[in-house]
């Protein structure tokens, strides 16, 4: 028996059913927010990712010659698609751009929970202005979709003026393993490696830093920053906001790819694997041949909003079984018809069953039975029944539509 590619998984439709509704709710919060949708496709020339990350992150991802000879992958993230798409269609519209996107990208990685070779992104990217307010109102539409999305989370919002300040001292070959350590909390793998590099005087400011969850405290071990007015704005705004979350100066992710603002969501019932969202402020477009242009924008794994959600039932649907004798078989391929014209799940028997077994048969999964005979067939009624209560009542069709959208057929 064949299986599918480790690291990928099936969806049944009840799990597909959950699925689209959180996709949905999550496409129609960036919508309210002026959010346009974009999309790229499933692969691109291989430089595309590595201009930016370099030839390492070719082990992790899925890459080929194609029948050209040229180096293409499949994508494994949707930022670097996206400014790229920007530099060939979208330096001429009007700025800002406000664009969102829903895909799968792949990763050749190790598979655990939450974590697959063949997943999918949300994200945002809001292209071509730079301020404070740009940066907050990403902040705020990335908590709105995780809200919406039906999960609780804590949001981190820090700045990396804060660290680069710090680490303005050391050379940049050893900033890279500072912020190593900094990422995976090995506090004694920091001091060890600051000892040696004679930069042991750092040790502690960076590990207040990483636990400051103060602002003017963070001033405070950072020292001075050119962009001092600028972080204290955005945080203004998100407080105006009502925005609930947590300062993190300590942030030291993406120093090589952020440039200023940096927030991360991490859900609480994930363990280990926790961060369900991550972005920040950057500028790529230059490194794909556009002019530098300031962007701030952020990914949600979406698969892990959905381990983060649990089993739920999807929302109730009500569902029609039409159930017909031969003499009413016309009649009602119409009757169908109509109850799908009005948006209603409706199932048509094909087997050519007795009333009896169809009526056993849409016990198992409808809500109402449309029974038809030749006397529905001839009066243009249809005769309704509740297949919880086990009710039935002779109505018109347009009755009938009505009643089953109502929950009360009558």
């Amino acid at each position: 028996m064949l299986q599918r590619p480790r690291g990928t998984r099936d969806f049944l439709p009840g799990e597909m059913e959950q699925r689209r509704a959180v996709e949905a709710a999550m496409r129609d919060t960036a919508r309210r927010w002026g959010y346009r949708e974009v999309c790229t496709p499933e692969f691109e020339e291989l430089e595309l990712f590595t201009i930016r990350s370099g030839e390492g992150i070719i082990g992790e991802m899925y890459v080929f010659e194609d029948k050209g000879g040229r180096n293409m992958a499949l994508r494994p993230e949707l930022t670097a698609p996206v400014l790229r798409l920007y530099v060939n269609e979208g330096r001429v519209l009007r700025k800002p751009l406000r664009w969102f996107y829903f895909a799968d990208c792949f990763r050749y990685e190790r598979p655990q929970k939450g974590r697959y070779r063949q997943f999918w992104q949300f994200g945002i990217e809001l292209i071509g202005v730079d301020s404070a307010l740009a940066d907050a109102e990403v902040i705020m539409v990335g908590d709105d979709v995780l809200r919406r999305a039906g999960i609780r989370f804590s949001l981190h919002v820090g700045h990396l003026g804060f660290m680069r300040s710090l680490l303005s001292g050391l050379p940049p070959e050893d900033q890279r393993p500072v912020r190593m350590f900094l990422d995976k909390k090995n506090w004694q793998g920091l001091e060890d490696f600051l000892c040696s590099t004679g930069n042991a005087d750092l040790a502690g400011p960076l590990a207040d830093l990483v636990q400051c969850r103060d602002l003017e405290q963070a001033f405070s071990i950072a020292g001075g920053m050119p962009e001092e007015e600028r972080v204290r704005e955005t945080f203004a705004i998100l407080d105006d906001a009502g925005v609930n979350y947590t300062l993190d100066a300590g942030i030291a992710r993406g120093l090589d790819y952020y440039t200023g603002t940096v927030f991360e969501a991490f859900a609480e019932n994930l363990g280990a694997e926790n961060q369900v969202m991550g972005g920040g402020t950057y500028r790529l477009a230059h490194l794909f041949g556009g002019e530098d242009t300031p962007s701030c924008g952020f990914a949600i794994g979406f698969d892990r909003v959905m381990v983060a959600r649990g089993d739920r039932e999807p929302a109730a649907e009500r569902v029609v079984a039409v159930v017909y004798s031969p003499e009413g078989r016309a009649y009602a391929l119409e009757v169908a018809r109509e109850f799908r014209n009005a948006g209603i799940r409706t199932e048509l028997d094909l087997t050519g069953r007795s009333i009896s077994s169809q009526l056993s048969q849409a016990a198992k999964g409808a809500n109402y039975a449309i029974i038809l005979g030749r006397r529905e067939a001839e009066t243009r009624q249809v005769t309704i029944k509740n297949l919880a209560t086990g009710v039935q009542v002779q109505v018109p069709l347009a009755g009938a539509v009505d009643g089953v959208r109502s929950g009360d057929p009558r």
